[in-house]
């Protein structure tokens, strides 16, 4: 495993525990994992087992195979991007957006992710 493919999963699973939001310890109580070894899955600096991943991706909002697939430990079951985008349309972001998202300061994380469930809140109005 690249340090870059660490990195993304880390981020995306950080992104995700905000976005909900729980705290890395609230996520560490509920999973049973140490708070101290998913903060350094977080940073990159670890990749989480398949162990860790069961544990940490229903609290996280994730089906158990979609965060495999994040971690490359299943295929994508789709092989359209487009099929695979939709994917994420429920609770998840888009991982490029979650990527992206990452990398700005968590002030603005959660300011984006605030106009993202408004922007899907006037949507599911609009249809």
């Amino acid at each position: 495993m690249t340090d870059n493919n660490r990195q993304y999963l880390g981020r995306i699973i950080k992104q995700q525990r905000i976005m909900i939001p729980l705290t890395l310890r609230g996520l560490a109580t509920i999973s049973g994992t140490s708070s101290s070894h998913l903060g350094r899955i977080e940073r990159g600096e670890r990749f989480p087992s398949a162990s860790i991943l069961r544990k940490i991706a229903k609290p996280l909002g994730f089906e158990e195979s979609e965060l495999f697939s994040l971690a490359g430990y299943l295929s994508p079951q789709s092989s359209s991007p487009d099929e695979r985008n939709a994917d994420y349309s429920g609770r998840q972001l888009d991982p490029y957006v979650g990527r992206i998202l990452s990398q700005e300061p968590v002030e603005v994380q959660r300011t984006v992710i605030g106009i993202l469930s408004i922007l899907k809140s006037i949507a599911k109005v609009v249809k």
